[in-house]
């Protein structure tokens, strides 16, 4: 099993992200999970996210305190939430900015990418939303969920001019992070 945990701010779409992330998994033919958590928040505040995939069932129902991967949507969370909390050692860290890693000084230890996602949300969707755009990014990076997983969970999700727009986003950072 493989768990996930993400992190921005209301109006990011965390959420969003960890739904699509599932249901991409699950078309995939996996197992899955995904449960936010926050309070009464507004936009703007701190939100976090979960994921499980898995080939077996999944009988866990609590939070993920040990991730395998962790996703930071909003760059200004590292130092005010902890969101490398529980990470596993050599766990991969990917967070959207235009910094390089070694720029953002971080505890040695983990695999940590960065990703310029809310530019490539502007220049592609026109609004500085980047959930699919790390989707993509994250689905390149660990080979976690395909394309075409992905592609049927935005199809379920949004109407169809939305689901051209935001694969070109997932696309774009996919072949930019692939391994």
């Amino acid at each position: 099993m493989k768990e996930v945990r993400l992190h921005g701010r209301g109006g990011q779409g965390v959420v969003t992200a960890a739904e699509l992330m599932a249901s991409a998994a699950f078309f995939d033919g996996k197992e899955t999970q995904a449960f936010p958590t926050f309070g009464s928040e507004r936009m703007g505040a701190p939100v976090a996210s979960f994921v499980r995939i898995s080939d077996k069932k999944i009988r866990i129902r609590s939070q993920i305190y040990e991730p395998d991967y962790v996703i930071v949507q909003d760059p200004t969370l590292i130092g005010s939430v902890d969101v490398f909390a529980g990470l596993k050692q050599g766990g991969l860290i990917l967070i959207n900015t235009e910094k390089k890693p070694e720029e953002l000084k971080l505890k040695p230890g983990f695999n940590v990418k960065t990703i310029p996602a809310t530019k490539i949300a502007i220049e592609i969707l026109g609004r500085p939303i980047p959930n699919t755009v790390m989707l993509g990014a994250f689905a390149g990076l660990t080979g976690l969920v395909t394309m075409d997983g992905i592609k049927k969970a935005m199809q379920q999700r949004f109407k169809a001019e939305m689901v051209d727009k935001n694969m070109q986003a997932v696309e774009r950072t996919f072949s930019m992070l692939k391994n």
